[in-house]
């Protein structure tokens, strides 16, 4: 009975009982509503000076200051009680994170497993089957003949692999139509995840970042909500809305099981097409649905975004282990490329959860060698100083591509994707591009494999004399023929146009392969100079080419050094790497500040605050925090006078939130004054939440509390009054209006900030309130 007394009165403390509600029976009415919506954890913050957080709406951001404060509230609770009882739930409270962490990875590699066989069986059904198993690759279904028979017959190795045709031509008509039956399949299946999202930004919609000349206040746009826009939740690699997502903000329906499915799906299809796409990127999106679908049956976890988000950055890890076999790597990728909140509790459950993904794919064995390498090598021979220039200029390469492509892939999703066709029939696009693909690699032998085989025959030794591998035939000749020098630049040239325009179409792709194709085609033709193919093998070039390349693409260091580490298991070409993606990333951060996952949120039109990038903005000119003020017809809009007796009609707060819908602030909230001075914010999630459902037992024309009793002051007996002053932040953030801009953008980048109001300087009264989404709108303005 002890205990059900307790759970009762931290059910009910919101509301206060007698004549400030007018009945008892109104009051239990309204508390039962209260406790179906509100944590143990969130009531006792209702308790504090701190203010009451409930779920957030959709594309708002998380409070994680809020956030932190509420979970020491909840650990507090747990971790505080006696008797044995207690002290298991205390226990299992502290495993949590590393069970779920284990499960994420186990659970993503074995997505993992199935998507690479359906990957391996389905893209070779273009060029044939296997006559013992249909259900068979290529690879499993060949089996080798004996060495006299590879001798005198080195270009087919293959028993029980029977090709649709023999004539060229007829075989190309079969390949085109079966990579466009899997494009078609891909885009149908990825349409199926369209969803309507509000506006990411005042007045955005579907157009981009709002100019700097823009503001929410303009009197049009005060009169007329944002027109929203389209998602396609399971299209493109993911990681652009991932970065959005664990930097704060909410993008609803994105981690759903319906979107895992349907990535997973499309994947498949997309890349047996034979696109310039992987599946690396979306295999990130995939662990982070795992993750999020895991994280939510733990209340630690659901009821908390940052500690939500906390799990969701461990989670990462584990898609570019499964994907790449690089366990280290991944867990690198997700602190460098992914995550802007990464304490070190985080990275050991990436850890944690990146080796169960490794171990558990290991175990399952898709490729039937045993092995989580992808594409070993074992080159025999070592690099001398005067190689150090060659990995410089491949460096540049990369650079010069990565840069080129940004801008060039940017372009094009800008231009051609603009045009109406184009937008309202996106399986049309996929359509053309792999036309396109088909019609431009299919000539090419060393571009007609799918892009991990083709970076796996790319990257082999040839110095033992004994592989068949077309490579090795060229190379094995006196000097390569220019027929074969002449498909490494086609290769070349033929991968960077067609990433270009298939980067941003409507199926689940990544860039990472494409870009490493790129750039060990460009590594190997270097490698065909003589007096380095003399002295090394042109398998190295092809290695630094390649992670260089996806440097200049992705701006990835560390993590992409130990990547190319964990996929070769050369450990000897450690600095050759280094030094080819250290050069690529400075040459292409000369030609484009920014990489491709950043360009892709500006042209997607996500909020996300880099802070880093956001820095490098303000530091150019000098900028105070009064140039985020909005207009004064904002301000009277969001402001509310509060009496002394902190009651106020509740007309004039169901106004208060139209005006803030009719806005589509819907990260914004309302500032409590007292003869200027800040008394307290009320968000505009809260707000709703306590006048159109707290309400219902209330009658239109009852009071609204804002502020508490003050001591002494006694109670104001109404009739009606709704109690609303538990969900008022009375400790909110401030900052001069005189302040340097870099105050500002580092409070909200390093603390989180959803809001942070502004005082006049010398008065302290106050002047105006910025959000987070208000100062994302700004920075954008600053880059054009």
């Amino acid at each position: 009975m002890a205990a059900d007394d307790e759970h009762a009165d931290e059910r009910t403390h919101l509301l206060h009982r007698g004549s400030r509600l007018g009945s008892v029976a109104r009051d239990v009415e309204a508390a039962s509503v209260v406790s179906s919506h509100v944590s143990k954890e969130e009531q006792a913050l209702g308790e504090t000076a701190v203010g009451e957080r409930l779920p957030y709406n959709d594309y708002t951001t998380i409070d994680w200051l809020h956030d932190l404060v509420k979970d020491s509230y909840r650990h507090r609770s747990v971790h505080s009680k006696k008797g044995l009882r207690h002290v298991l739930v205390s226990a299992f409270d502290s495993c949590e994170g590393w069970i779920a962490a284990a499960l994420i990875g186990t659970l993503t590699a074995c997505v993992a497993f199935l998507v690479d066989v359906a990957v391996a069986t389905i893209s070779d059904w273009k060029t044939g089957h296997c006559r013992s198993n249909p259900f068979a690759s290529k690879e499993n279904c060949c089996t080798p003949r004996s060495p006299l028979d590879t001798l005198s017959d080195p270009g087919e190795t293959c028993s029980d692999w029977i090709y649709w045709t023999d004539n060229y031509w007829s075989g190309f008509a079969i390949y085109l139509a079966f990579a466009l039956l899997f494009g078609i399949i891909s885009g149908t299946v990825t349409l199926t995840t369209k969803r309507a999202l509000p506006a990411t930004a005042p007045g955005s919609g579907d157009k981009g970042p709002v100019p700097k000349s823009v503001d929410e206040s303009n009197d049009t746009a005060a009169k007329t909500a944002p027109s929203g826009k389209s998602m396609y939740m399971a299209a493109g690699s993911g990681i652009p809305e991932i970065k959005t997502i664990l930097s704060g903000f909410v993008i609803p329906h994105f981690l759903d099981l319906n979107v895992l499915i349907v990535k997973a799906v499309g994947s498949v299809f997309a890349v047996s097409t034979g696109m310039c796409l992987g599946k690396e990127g979306p295999f990130v999106h995939i662990s982070t649905c795992v993750a999020y679908l895991v994280g939510v049956r733990f209340p630690k976890y659901r009821e908390n975004g940052r500690k939500l988000r906390e799990i969701l950055a461990a989670g990462c890890a584990s898609g570019l282990s499964v994907a790449f076999g690089a366990p280290i790597g991944g867990v690198l990728f997700a602190y460098e490329e992914i995550s802007t909140y990464f304490p070190r509790k985080v990275l050991w459950r990436a850890f944690i959860c990146s080796l169960f993904a490794a171990m558990t794919l290991k175990a399952l064995n898709p490729t039937g060698t045993g092995r989580l390498v992808l594409f070993e090598t074992s080159y025999g021979t070592t690099y001398q100083p005067y190689h150090y220039p060659v990995f410089v200029l491949l460096g540049v390469a990369g650079g010069v591509f990565g840069g080129a492509f940004c801008k060039a892939n940017f372009l094009w999703s800008r231009g051609f994707r603009k045009y109406n066709i184009i937008k309202s029939y996106p399986v049309l696009e996929v359509a053309l591009v792999v036309v396109a693909t088909a019609l431009l690699q299919y000539p090419n032998p060393l571009t007609r494999e799918p892009g991990d085989i083709i970076i796996k025959n790319l990257l082999v030794d040839c110095s033992d004399g004994s592989r068949t591998d077309y490579v090795c035939v060229q190379e094995g000749q006196a000097s390569p023929t220019p027929r074969y020098l002449g498909w490494l630049v086609y290769g070349t040239m033929v991968k960077l146009v067609l990433t270009i325009i298939t980067f941003g179409i409507k199926v689940p792709s990544g860039i990472i392969i494409p870009a490493l194709d790129g750039g060990a085609f460009f590594g190997r033709l270097i490698g065909q100079v003589p007096f380095l193919a003399e002295s090394i093998s042109p398998g190295i070039f092809a290695m630094v080419g390649a992670g260089a390349f996806l440097a200049g693409v992705s701006r990835m260091t560390i993590s992409l050094a130990v990547i190319m580490f964990e996929l070769t298991g050369e450990l000897e070409f450690i600095l050759p790497n280094m030094i080819g993606i250290m050069v690529a990333k400075w040459t292409a951060d000369a030609l484009e500040r920014e990489g491709v996952y950043d360009l892709a949120q500006t042209v997607l039109g996500h909020p996300f605050l880099d802070l880093d990038h956001a820095m490098k903005l303000v530091q150019k000119d000098a900028h105070l925090v009064e140039e985020l003020i909005p207009p004064q017809q904002t301000m009277r809009e969001i402001t509310v006078d509060v009496p002394e007796s902190g009651v106020v009609p509740r007309a004039l707060m169901n106004e208060k939130l139209l005006q803030l819908r009719r806005r589509g602030l819907m990260d914004a909230g309302l500032v409590l004054v007292q003869k200027g001075m800040l008394q307290g914010y009320l968000a505009e999630g809260e707000l709703e939440f306590g006048l159109e459902t707290l309400a219902q037992t209330f009658s239109e024309g009852c009071l609204v509390r804002l502020l508490p009793v003050a001591a002494g002051a006694g109670v104001f007996a109404h009739e009606q009054e709704l109690d609303m002053a538990h969900f008022v932040d009375r400790t909110p953030l401030t900052i001069n209006a005189r302040a340097p801009m870099e105050y500002a953008v580092e409070m909200f980048g390093k603390l989180g900030l959803r809001h942070l109001c502004v005082t006049e300087e010398n008065t302290g009264r106050l002047v105006g309130v910025i959000i987070k989404k208000r100062l994302v709108v700004w920075l954008e303005g600053l880059k054009h």
